[in-house]
């Protein structure tokens, strides 16, 4: 009887020692290491610096104590949410990759609690030197004064000296600029070239319709390809003088631009008897944004590919000035997105996986866009106006 008194003693020993508790619990170790993250909201409205015309597709974001991004996108009437981490925060707005517009905000987050920014606070700030060619047929300065941001009025001279030329971000051709191409064709060789070192360098330039020529070669126009001149490869882009007037249906092929313009269908009018249809392009060199519907030919097109042997190493606009960089970040989802950061946050992102330099494209490129319809402002060029406007926007 003893014996068994004494095994039942060793076994509640034995359970006791079993079922004490220790650091090394693993239902209180995952209690101890469970951290709630407090957060608040942001709401706004981003707008132009006019302060009136709103900004679909803007990038606002923040970012946590240690570097987590928390990231959305205004609508196409420019509002926004943004669940962001409590404490004193910068609040950063762009468009494009934020190299040439964007704004920061300095905000206190509330736990739980949700704060309203003013409309003062959210006006998107040109940090670029822009500069327009005029031309014929277009005045995309009129819309970027309606904008509320400034231009520079440049020459065809102006673009044959790289040093003139160097010290903006980004350069407008309206077409027909390069209408006296004939009586000074050597010019136009050198501006070509500079162009090349513009945008290798990271300046970003918009060419319509005509001014395809810039990109391509050509004369006032280009009515063939494989022509003398321009500075993208023939292989990448073929543009002739075909189309002919009249109502196009088209369709917005960019989820991006689709978010910003709140459509994805619209008409434009070619009220020109002949205007550049790009007969072929390298589809993995450009992307097409807006196309027509029916035949689905490019309209519209950009990249950031470009990349050239032998060009010279230029510092171009801001980018000698800017205490900001270009990082690619991968959003839940595997969603990658290029924004512009402070440097000193560059090496703590990129410890969290982030890369430096966009997301795509040339590390060094600026952006091509070229448009096959109008941009002027005095014309009927109705939704193809708000296109135009985030063209501007997200060079």
């Amino acid at each position: 009887m003893k014996k068994h008194y004494f095994f039942i003693l060793l076994c509640v020993f034995t359970l006791l020692a079993n079922c004490s508790g220790g650091d090394d619990s693993p239902m209180l170790s995952e209690h101890t290491n469970t951290t709630v993250v407090k957060t608040g909201k942001i709401t706004g409205k981003v707008l132009s610096q006019n302060g009136t015309k709103p900004i679909g597709g803007a990038s606002i974001f923040t970012f946590d104590d240690k570097y987590k991004i928390y990231y959305t996108t205004s609508d196409a009437e420019g509002k926004f949410t943004l669940d962001a981490p409590a404490g004193n925060r910068t609040i950063y707005i762009q468009t494009g990759n934020g190299s040439n517009f964007r704004t920061e905000i300095s905000a206190t987050v509330k736990d739980n609690e949700t704060l309203n920014l003013e409309a003062g606070q959210t006006k998107l700030n040109q940090v670029a030197k822009i500069a327009y060619v005029k031309g014929t047929y277009d005045k995309i300065e009129d819309i970027i004064q309606t904008l509320g941001y400034t231009a520079t009025e440049i020459s065809n001279n102006d673009l044959a000296n790289l040093t003139t030329i160097a010290q903006y971000d980004i350069i407008f051709l309206n077409c027909g600029s390069r209408s006296n191409y004939s009586s000074n064709p050597a010019l136009y060789s050198v501006i070509d070239t500079n162009l090349a070192v513009f945008v290798a360098n990271g300046g970003s330039i918009y060419a319509s319709d005509w001014d395809v020529a810039y990109l391509v070669g050509g004369t006032t126009n280009t009515n063939n390809c494989s022509l003398a001149g321009g500075f993208i490869p023939d292989s990448k882009l073929c543009s002739k003088n075909t189309g002919s007037s009249g109502m196009v249906g088209a369709t917005v092929n960019n989820t991006g631009l689709t978010t910003a313009l709140g459509f994805n269908t619209l008409n434009i009018d070619y009220d020109l008897g002949a205007w550049q249809k790009i007969i072929n392009y390298d589809p993995a060199y450009w992307e097409v944004l807006v196309k027509e519907t029916s035949s689905n030919d490019a309209l519209m097109i950009r990249t950031n590919h470009f990349t050239a042997t032998g060009i010279q190493t230029t510092p171009i606009g801001n980018a000698p000035n800017t205490t900001f960089a270009t990082v690619c970040i991968t959003l839940p989802g595997n969603i990658q997105i290029s924004l512009s950061v402070p440097q000193v946050l560059v090496p703590y992102l990129v410890a969290l996986g982030a890369t430096v330099g966009p997301c795509s494209g040339s590390s060094n490129s600026g952006y091509i866009y070229y448009t096959t319809f109008h941009n002027h402002a005095s014309g009927n060029i109705g939704n193809a106006g708000v296109i135009l406007q985030y063209v501007i926007l997200n060079l």
